[in-house]
């Protein structure tokens, strides 16, 4: 299966394959980002002020979702607003030559506690126990998740670039260290397909199967997106409960990044 770009795509900026990327990502949010960059650029806006700035957004979000039975359109739209900031912070790190594992850390973060906000938002909203345990089980559930999924997005792109998995000197910062100990916690299992990659006699090919074969199962991990679930709160406060979303949460998405990530495991194997 080839996996070329078609000419009808938007040009991609370098931080990932397009034909893996969230639909979402690809016409909407990441467009809308590239838009803003130049402006960004010419103000010299720090990446990390914008991922401050992200979160404010989110923050607002999660605080319409207070009355998410009045404001839920109002959240989803300040939610969409922090969803492109967090594509500009990368953005502009890039450009610039700025990204680091702080502002990386950072721009975690900040996704984390919107989502915090907004499942506190909800909880507060719905004051019941129920609710309240509910939250907790799906904001768990969702930490683990995208936590994951963010060291499978890293490591595949890593690899489509050529670059040797390396040993990174441990962080000052605790938190750092702990953020990186869950998005790297699989790398012992992926580490025999980087040194079949490092051994092989010829690397390009071997990255151009990985890429077609692993793809479909990047594309299955890239609806756990911030995006997806931006809609899917959206569309379970529509439906007239939030808590829809966060069943939605505890299982259906923890059952697809078990399966995207164990396919992209057997992936690595059948080319190891």
């Amino acid at each position: 299966m080839s996996l070329k770009r078609p000419h009808w795509l938007p040009r991609p900026d370098g931080s990932r394959d397009l034909a893996t990327d969230d639909p979402t990502n690809v016409w909407f949010v990441h467009p809308l980002g590239r838009l803003l960059l130049p402006l960004a650029l010419r103000l010299r806006i720090p990446a990390n002020a914008v991922s401050v700035a992200g979160f404010l957004l989110g923050a607002a979000g999660a605080a319409a979702l207070l009355d998410w039975r009045e404001r839920a359109t109002l959240a989803f739209l300040l939610c969409v607003a922090w969803l492109v900031a967090d594509g500009l912070d990368g953005m502009i790190a890039r450009a610039t030559g700025s990204a680091s594992a702080l502002g990386r850390f950072l721009d975690g973060v900040c996704d984390h506690a919107v989502f915090v906000l907004v499942y506190l938002a909800l909880a507060w909203a719905l004051n019941s126990p129920g609710a309240w345990a509910l939250g907790l089980a799906a904001g768990a559930a969702h930490a683990v998740q995208s936590t994951l999924f963010e060291g499978e997005r890293i490591r595949f792109h890593r690899r489509l670039r050529g670059e040797p998995l390396l040993a990174a000197a441990p962080s000052a910062n605790l938190l750092v260290r702990l953020y990186d100990s869950v998005a790297g916690s699989l790398d012992r299992l992926a580490a025999p397909f980087d040194a079949a990659l490092a051994a092989s006699a010829d690397p390009a090919a071997l990255i151009a199967r990985y890429r077609a074969r692993a793809a479909p199962a990047m594309r299955l991990l890239a609806l756990l997106s911030n995006n997806m679930r931006v809609i899917l709160i959206w569309l379970a406060c529509l439906a007239g409960d939030p808590r829809l979303f966060w069943w939605v949460e505890i299982g259906p998405l923890t059952l697809l990044a078990a399966a995207g990530i164990a396919w992209h495991r057997r992936v690595e194997r059948s080319l190891a």
